[in-house]
């Protein structure tokens, strides 16, 4: 599959499982809601105090895996990259583009802000590196 393609899968599909490495080596993994920014660049919303954010600021190699509704068959990629991570003040756009591509607008975008702040909110941008399955098994 070429990057394209998951650019495409990922415009249209939002629930996926990170996987970032630990410090021991081993594998950490947490659901979450995958977009895609202006530049091919895969965002997911995480908090400061997440293990994930541990985890990649310590080695930004990540594992993603996105899938439809339709859980079972071809519908779903995994994609490979490095993740880089965007704090607040700088993560407040991208936390509300973010937003609107994964869940739709927002009744107060005032009361959002303030939640992302509270909650100590940044964005995971990942650079995608390879995506797949190139074929079936």
């Amino acid at each position: 599959m070429d990057i394209v393609e998951a650019w495409r899968f990922l415009s249209r599909h939002h629930r996926g499982v990170l996987v970032t490495r630990k410090r021991d080596g081993g594998l950490q993994v947490s659901p979450v809601s995958p977009g895609i920014d202006g530049e091919g660049r895969v965002i997911i919303t995480t908090r400061e105090t997440a293990y994930k954010t541990k985890n990649i600021r310590r080695d930004p190699r990540i594992t993603l895996c996105v899938f439809a509704d339709a859980f079972h068959g071809s519908n779903w990629i995994q994609i490979n990259g490095r993740a880089e991570i965007v704090s607040l003040p700088e993560a407040m756009e991208p936390l509300i583009f973010w937003y609107r591509q994964v869940k739709g607008e927002h009744l107060n975008w005032a009361e959002y802000r303030q939640t992302m702040e509270k909650e100590r909110r940044l964005i995971l941008r990942i650079t995608i590196e390879s995506a797949g399955p190139d074929h079936k098994g």
